[in-house]
């Protein structure tokens, strides 16, 4: 058996694997573990059984040399704690959060306090004079200024203070100093140019003279003539104060050329009415018959091509013609019985086909966009219609059979159409707002976008909307934005 005390060498020597054991002596060769030293590290080998030697008979084995290790003593620490002193410095040390900010260790602040109110004023609120407020203020970096200050809410701040503790582990004491909290915020200064730079050197144009300059260059019509009519006003002064100089002159000069080809007012509303939405129409005409012509809006061989003789035979008969549409079941009877309406017969047939179209469009997958769905089902929903009538009204108000807000816009206004020259140009709106299933204000919009004059008449207890096209045509004016205050 190991002797006891080989137990602390052997284990000392072991644990520290980079220091090399000293020789082992005759008591350690007879020990239950020999120590062989290598060129790196040690490393405790096992002995062999059949080498292993007896301890001597007759005498005590020789007792090994301890080493003697010194320990250090440390003092003893206090086993109890209290506050014996509680400061509050004029200067109180900072307790700071640095949201979004990596603040350099060497940075130096300046202390600020606001100044406090006079007692009088203090007194009142009645309460407790307000903390007085602290701020640090650093420049000390080359580009950005930092700024230190107390965030406080009415709701939560108000009564909560921060304090930092000095303990003393000896003694037990801790000294407790009131603390600010404090957020601090980077800014970026900005750049400072010199006073010689700000200076306004002879022949060098102005700030207001170069913006003039890039407006007429490269500026919008709207503010080339907003530049115009700055420079209109500048020669009026200049009239009463003398006369013009030669730099007036050229102005004048370059303001007339580069505003020439400006459009005018009424080249700017032609544009506008081009662009809406609406059927073609002669608006130049003298009769208000002449000015939206069925031949022209449909075409002359899409209406020619319009069956009717079913619907007259049917009113001759006084048997019941079935419809989709409540505009067309309360003027069937009257226009079908008469012969010579025949053009308008065929007109509120084809007004019936572009309901049923619209009656079958569903929500497409892009947003505000409509399915008219494939050729069979509108030959289907749209029968006895000829051929040539679905691709009329297929391609007149979709595009690769979708309908955008454009083609659903041109639907309405071509039913409005449709409708005031079915009621000789002078139309109730309530049928048909109940088969477009909208909102009177939005029927009333499509109407004045088409050039009709809306008016109200009360019949007992309901009030009719009346929608009358007449010459001349009154459209939407185009907005003008309001002129700016001086």
């Amino acid at each position: 058996m190991p002797h006891p005390d080989d137990q602390y060498y052997y284990g000392y020597q072991a644990t520290n694997p980079l220091l090399k054991l000293k020789q082992p002596s005759q008591r350690d060769e007879a020990s239950h573990f020999q120590v062989a030293e290598f060129a790196n590290q040690p490393h405790i080998t096992m002995p062999d059984p059949s080498t292993k030697k007896r301890g001597r008979a007759g005498g005590e084995a020789p007792q090994p040399k301890k080493k003697k290790v010194d320990f250090q003593e440390e003092p003893a620490i206090a086993t109890s704690f209290s506050v014996t002193k509680l400061r509050k410095p004029q200067v109180p040390p900072v307790v700071a959060l640095t949201p979004g900010i990596s603040l350099p260790e060497s940075l130096a602040f300046d202390v600020y306090e606001k100044a406090e109110q006079p007692a009088p004023k203090r007194r009142k609120n009645g309460g407790a004079p307000p903390p007085s407020e602290m701020a640090l203020h650093s420049s000390a970096h080359r580009s950005i200024d930092y700024t230190a200050r107390e965030e406080r809410f009415k709701s939560v701040d108000t009564l909560l203070n921060h304090f930092l503790a000095i303990i003393d582990p000896l003694s037990g004491e801790i000294e407790v100093v009131q603390a600010k909290k404090m957020v601090v915020r980077g800014t970026v200064r900005s750049k400072q140019a010199p006073p010689e730079a700000m200076e306004v050197g002879l022949g060098q144009p102005t700030f207001s003279e170069m913006r003039m300059q890039l407006g007429e260059a490269f500026g919008t019509k709207k503010s080339k003539k907003a530049i115009q009519a700055v420079a209109e006003d500048a020669m009026l002064a200049a009239r009463f104060a003398g006369k013009l100089g030669d730099e007036d002159r050229a102005l004048v000069h370059t303001i007339k050329d580069s505003s020439h080809h400006m459009a005018t007012r009424e080249e700017l509303q032609a544009a506008v009415d081009s662009a809406r939405p609406i059927p073609r129409g002669n608006y130049d005409a003298d009769e208000i018959q002449d000015v939206y012509d069925p031949a022209e809006i449909i075409g002359a061989e899409v209406l020619n091509a319009i069956p009717i003789m079913d619907w007259q035979e049917k009113v001759r008969n006084q048997e019941p013609v079935e419809v989709a549409s409540r505009f067309v079941a309360n003027r069937i009877n009257r226009v079908a019985s008469n012969e010579d309406a025949t053009q308008r017969l065929k007109l509120m047939r084809y007004l019936l086909w572009v309901l049923i179209f619209w009656f079958n469009t569903s929500p497409a997958r892009e947003r505000g966009t409509l399915n008219v769905g494939k050729r069979d089902r509108l030959r289907e929903v749209l029968a006895p219609a000829p051929e040539v009538v679905i691709e009329n009204i297929r391609r007149k108000f979709s595009d690769s059979g979708m309908m955008r807000k454009h083609h659903v816009d041109l639907l309405m206004t071509h039913c409005c159409v449709f409708a005031s020259i079915v009621d000789n140009f002078e139309v109730n709106t309530l049928d048909l707002r109940e088969d477009l299933k909208l909102e009177q204000k939005q029927l009333n919009q499509y109407f004045l976008e088409i050039g009709a004059r809306l008016k109200k008449s009360k019949a007992g207890d309901n009030i009719n909307h009346i929608a009358k096209l007449a010459l001349p045509l009154q459209f939407p004016k185009m907005r003008m934005p309001p002129k700016q205050r001086r």
